[in-house]
């Protein structure tokens, strides 16, 4: 059973409550009490690194820093902390895309992971200029990591598909290592496209049965493509000396969550066209009464946050054998988080991490 632990950069800020609301309707975001400075990503960065974590997703989106530019900024910050770039494909050609793949590779010493994000709500992919349709945007993303692992090769190619038109193409200075593709979502659409170009599979943290469920569709169709895939799943985290003290920290974070705000995010949440975010919103129905889900999985944050929307609460103890019962599924990478990202990754390093790593070596 391998266990590999990531962290999250918090390039739209930081803060001990909710952060990453979307300004939309009622809901309104509100400014972090640390900005996303390079000082303090910076700090986020090396306190991850120092933590044991392999590498930090930082995210995308309208209301957070590039995370290219963020990211490549921060490499000579940091000695062997991976980053996981997420990235819309819509938004991007795909030789400029291998191009820059390849520059981030050699200036890194090859510590990039590519998290491929086929897109958000409609309102925010036609800011961008994103007109397509949820399964077009789909049908696009599959031609552009066929483009991209083309490219990848250093050989030339000529390409001509139902989005993308290339006439000699060719990369003219590869890097020896490709960055591993993580893929998310959860549609009809995404998944035969996770299963054909992927490297990792990545889920929002559902209760472990319907986790179980989609990675074994994920596999079924990998599998019908002759290949097999790694998963991940996306958490946070609130782990305490003891439960009472995690779970009275969730209770904080509850209790500062605005009822109009949270009335307006399920609204939209629910009429989302991501299959994933819908899933995210049932999860609690826009209700504060009944937020633990599985035991010690805590669905408070996706009341008001976009995306990842659950939360392991309990003992560090609790923390580590949920991991490890997420793990005994066949999850091997998770990308987590905590607010305040640099506190609460120097506490998960020096008290959940040696646990997890006693009970996986008992294993």
């Amino acid at each position: 059973m391998t266990v590999r632990l990531h962290w999250f950069l918090p390039t739209t800020g930081d803060d001990r409550d909710v952060v990453g609301v979307t300004a939309r309707d009622s809901l309104q975001s509100r400014a972090t009490t640390r900005p996303p400075t390079l000082d303090y990503l910076a700090q986020v960065a090396r306190a991850a690194e120092s933590a044991g974590f392999e590498a930090v997703l930082t995210p995308t989106g309208s209301d957070c820093e590039d995370s290219w530019l963020t990211t490549a900024a921060l490499i000579p910050q940091t000695s062997r902390l991976k980053f996981l770039v997420a990235f819309r494909p819509g938004v991007i050609a795909p030789p400029l895309a291998a191009q820059m793949t390849a520059t981030y590779q050699r200036l890194s010493g090859g510590r990039l992971l590519l998290n491929v994000v086929t897109g958000s709500d409609a309102d925010e992919q036609r800011s961008y200029g994103d007109f397509l349709a949820h399964d077009e945007r789909y049908a696009r993303t599959g031609e552009f990591l066929y483009l991209l692992h083309t490219a990848w090769s250093g050989e030339a190619y000529d390409f001509e598909g139902d989005h993308y038109r290339v006439a000699g193409g060719r990369l003219r200075r590869p890097s020896p290592v490709r960055p591993p593709v993580f893929f998310g979502g959860s549609s009809e659409a995404a998944l035969p496209v996770a299963a054909r170009y992927a490297d990792t599979y990545l889920t929002w943290g559902e209760p472990p049965a319907a986790v179980a469920r989609k990675i074994g569709r994920v596999r079924e169709l990998a599998a019908a493509q002759g290949r097999e895939l790694s998963y991940g799943i996306r958490l946070h985290v609130i782990s305490r000396d003891t439960a009472a003290e995690a779970w009275a920290e969730a209770d904080r974070i509850l209790g500062a969550l605005d009822p109009v705000a949270i009335r307006a995010a399920h609204e939209r949440f629910s009429r989302s066209e991501s299959a994933g975010q819908r899933a995210m919103a049932a999860l609690s129905g826009g209700r504060t009464d009944r937020l633990e889900i599985h035991p010690n999985l805590w669905a408070g944050f996706g009341l008001v946050r976009p995306g990842a929307g659950t939360a392991l609460v309990g003992s560090h103890e609790q923390v580590a054998e949920r991991i490890e019962e997420y793990a005994a599924l066949g999850i091997e990478h998770f990308v987590l988080s905590g607010q305040p990202h640099l506190e609460e990754a120097i506490r998960f390093g020096e008290c959940v991490r040696p646990l997890l790593t006693r009970r996986l070596a008992a294993v």
